[in-house]
């Protein structure tokens, strides 16, 4: 007779960072939470992943909804899944980033959507205080941009 053991099972999430130069620095693209918990802070764009969707694809959807934003290139960045990261329970977040060229940002038309109230460009070493972990996604992101030598990304990981 075999044994099965039942494990507890997390969320699983998705928070892609967008990171542009803008006004003679790196900018991150951040929404303003609209709903609990950390209503009102700004935040990575990011969402749960849907039953069977593949994470690239839930990065791609959650990014659209929430600022219109559809980069050509995103590449994992980092999982994050410490507890308590998240108030509502046990989550686990795909990072991903897009590095993007001024050329690929003028043709985005950025507005809030499904759960933003607001979206903005802020430094990418200096954001605004930040919801769940994000800050340490933030300096993630901050150290992957410095340690790669050039900007705009090569992988094509999704691509929709």
């Amino acid at each position: 007779m075999s044994q099965t053991r039942h494990y507890a099972r997390p969320s699983v999430t998705v928070d892609v960072v967008i990171v542009a130069p803008e006004r003679g620095e790196l900018q991150v693209l951040l929404i303003r939470r609209k709903n609990a918990p950390y209503e009102g802070y700004w935040a990575i764009p990011g969402g749960f992943v849907e039953p069977n969707e593949p994470l690239g694809i839930a990065a791609l959807r959650e990014l659209r909804e929430e600022t219109g934003a559809t980069p050509t290139h995103l590449e994992q960045l980092h999982t994050f899944g410490d507890p308590g990261r998240d108030p509502r329970g046990w989550t686990i977040s795909v990072a991903y980033i897009a590095l993007l060229a001024p050329e690929e940002l003028a043709v985005w038309q950025i507005e809030a959507g499904s759960d933003a109230s607001k979206v903005g460009w802020f430094a990418l070493t200096d954001p605004p205080p930040l919801a769940f972990d994000h800050a340490d996604i933030l300096a993630r992101a901050a150290n992957y941009v410095a340690d790669r030598g050039t900007f705009v990304g090569d992988a094509a990981e999704p691509r929709l």
